[in-house]
């Protein structure tokens, strides 16, 4: 039976910590994306505007009703069957949209929940003031309810930073896929994986602790 080697363990978390961007890039790219169609999805929901609600409303299903390693397969080795100008697309773009697709369901929900939290009236009362849909959304309604959705919407960029962890299935070089290639190149799985369930451990600490300061003053400025 092969004993915990420590010194081999140390020495794979500098390797690991080098690629600790790749993941924050395609975390934070993913995170921009998917909230940006998040917001487009919440309002159509909110608004039900015609046609384009039902495929909203089937959008977050799919996503949501579905492992997110199966989108990732279905639109990186899939659809280029159907779509042969596809196969130019590179793994790590291919994570990024994958991941944004498979976040937008999640933060629609949580942001649809959000708007429907703040008082109807108060959208009455802009309307009856002059002011248009958008506006009062942009002006009255989108500020406190990103209040209440500040929470799950960083949960969320907690769970795109772990669902990252599935790049290296595409063949994107980050922490996982280091673990991978030196465990297997050494048979020094143990520390390998020990090292990687480590890193994400502290970087989601991290940002968990940032999201508590981060509600706080948000909690402080109301």
């Amino acid at each position: 039976m092969k004993k915990f080697d420590l010194p081999y363990f140390l020495n794979l978390l500098p390797l690991m910590i080098k690629y600790v961007t790749v993941t924050f890039k395609m975390s934070i790219l993913s995170l921009g994306f998917g909230l940006f169609l998040a917001i487009i999805i919440a309002l159509i929901v909110h608004m039900k505007v015609k046609v384009m609600y039902p495929i909203a409303k089937m959008w977050v299903s799919f996503f949501r009703g579905t492992p997110l390693i199966a989108q990732l397969f279905f639109l990186y080795f899939g659809l280029v069957q159907i779509f042969p100008s596809l196969k130019g697309i590179d793994a790590f773009t291919a994570v990024v949209i994958g991941l944004s697709f498979n976040a937008s369901a999640y933060m629609a929900e949580t942001l649809r929940a959000a708007i429907g939290s703040v008082d109807k009236g108060q959208m009455e009362a802009c309307l009856s003031v002059g002011m248009s849909y958008m506006q009062a959304m942009r002006r009255i309604i989108l500020p406190q309810a990103a209040r209440v959705a500040i929470p799950p919407l960083s949960n969320s960029f907690i769970d795109i930073i772990k669902g990252s962890s599935l790049a290296f299935t595409l063949g994107v070089t980050e922490i996982m896929a280091v673990a991978q290639s030196e465990g297997a190149s050494s048979y020094r799985f143990l520390e390998s994986f020990t090292a990687v369930i480590l890193l994400y451990w502290i970087i989601i600490s991290i940002f968990s602790y940032i999201q508590k300061i981060l509600e706080k003053k948000m909690n402080e400025s109301y």
